[in-house]
């Protein structure tokens, strides 16, 4: 598989003051087409920062990128806007939908922004593609949780993008919906689209091919999973999640 992306050196400073934040701090990862991978880590790791970077929503202080064979790092807005348009689609925990309007108009905003003549046909059938079809004409109010994601997957991928970059898509729903979402990014990815999720919760991270886990700006982990670390991840969060929280211990009567 040719590399998709290739990132150098990403280093990513924010001035607070007299304040330097390093949300990225010389991050260097390549990623191939086709790839589903998940990033990790808690909050303030610099996986949100990596994510908006990836997506040409941001650039970086310092350092490379190359998607898909451009130097996207140093473009100007205007080029960059059309990198976003034609080879990324972008998956939101809140969904961000128009809510008076249709799904099927929802779904057509990428393809009003690249001002294509037909954009109707297109949006019926990326609304079809994520089993959504009936709900074409019903707005974001009429809609569950996860047919709002649902809507917001046809949204992505109408364009036909090489890359899907989404951020925590699960985060507001739960778990048998997640899962639901989580089968349409499978079906994508074995249609050849390149997957990226950002992600807090194990259950969902160890799903991907490959995890990257971040901590303070930094790669700390990037490897393949197995069925044996997936087994092993998830029944350590369920064995976290099975402890009894700890009481603080009593404080010792005071000797006189």
């Amino acid at each position: 598989m040719a590399d998709l992306i290739r990132i150098n050196q990403f280093t990513k400073h924010y001035v607070m003051g007299e304040t330097i934040v390093r949300a990225l701090d010389g991050v260097n990862i390549t990623i191939k087409e086709g790839e589903f991978i998940s990033i990790t880590g808690a909050s303030g790791s610099g996986k949100s920062t990596l994510m908006h970077l990836l997506g040409c929503l941001d650039r970086p202080s310092a350092g490379e990128y190359w998607l898909d064979g451009d130097l996207v790092s140093h473009m100007s807005d205007k080029q960059l806007a059309i990198v976003r348009n034609k080879k990324i689609g972008f998956v939101f925990q809140t969904f961000n939908l128009i809510q008076r309007t249709t799904a099927v108009d929802n779904v057509s905003v990428p393809l009003f922004y690249a001002r294509q003549a037909r954009v109707k046909e297109p949006s019926l059938r990326a609304l079809e593609r994520v089993g959504l079809g009936h709900r074409a004409y019903h707005t974001p109010s009429e809609m569950s949780g996860g047919e709002r994601q649902r809507v917001a997957i046809a949204r992505a991928i109408v364009a036909e993008p090489k890359i899907i970059l989404a951020d925590e898509p699960t985060g507001n729903l739960d778990s048998r919906t997640g899962e639901q979402i989580m089968q349409i990014f499978h079906e994508l990815n074995r249609a050849g689209v390149t997957v990226i999720i950002v992600t807090h919760e194990m259950a969902v991270a160890v799903q991907a091919q490959r995890v990257i886990a971040m901590r303070d700006g930094r790669i700390i982990e990037d490897g393949g999973i197995d069925d044996a670390f997936r087994a092993r991840m998830l029944g350590q969060e369920r064995t976290a999640a099975s402890l009894p929280e700890r009481s603080p211990p009593m404080a010792r009567p005071l000797q006189v």
